[in-house]
């Protein structure tokens, strides 16, 4: 069984559901959870440098990645999961690439992540960082696809 299980969360509602069932593995398996959400700081860059960006727009991004992040840590401890966090900052690199990399040095044994299960042009424009993530993975990964009917119609 699975004993190291990392999440990567961002608020969604899928990657909420990707919790929930890496809680349920967690449990079966009396493992720990380790729950990632990463905060790109050059998404915001859009050419114009962070001297005009500012230090309160990516404080805010911390913050509010802190907020999600402490959220799930509520409700995996809620139902009883032994959990950790962290809060992974990044300038350009791509969201799977340090989902793998906390992956690999936190020794992982298993990733959960939600996927929305775009398919045609939406997913050529927008990616899939759980497909890479899945196609760059030292470990198994379980993919949670949505269920709600909101996420799947924006997919």
């Amino acid at each position: 069984m699975y004993s190291r299980i990392l999440v990567p969360v961002d608020g969604s509602s899928t990657s909420l559901q990707g919790l929930d069932e890496a809680i349920k593995v967690a449990r079966m398996a009396n493992g720990k959870l380790k729950l990632v959400h990463i905060v790109d700081e050059l998404v915001l860059d859009g050419g114009y440098g962070p001297a005009v960006i500012g230090e309160s727009v990516i404080e805010a991004m911390r913050e509010g990645g802190q907020r999600v992040l402490d959220n799930a840590v509520a409700v995996a401890r809620k139902q009883g999961a032994d959990v950790e966090s962290e809060l992974i900052e990044t300038v350009g690199q791509r969201a799977a690439d340090a989902i793998v990399n906390v992956a690999q040095r936190w020794c992982a044994e298993l990733i959960v992540i939600g996927t929305h299960g775009r398919r045609g042009l939406r997913r050529l424009a927008m990616g899939s960082d759980a497909e890479q993530v899945l196609r760059a993975s030292p470990v198994p990964v379980l993919m949670i696809r949505a269920t709600d009917t909101s996420a799947q119609a924006a997919a």
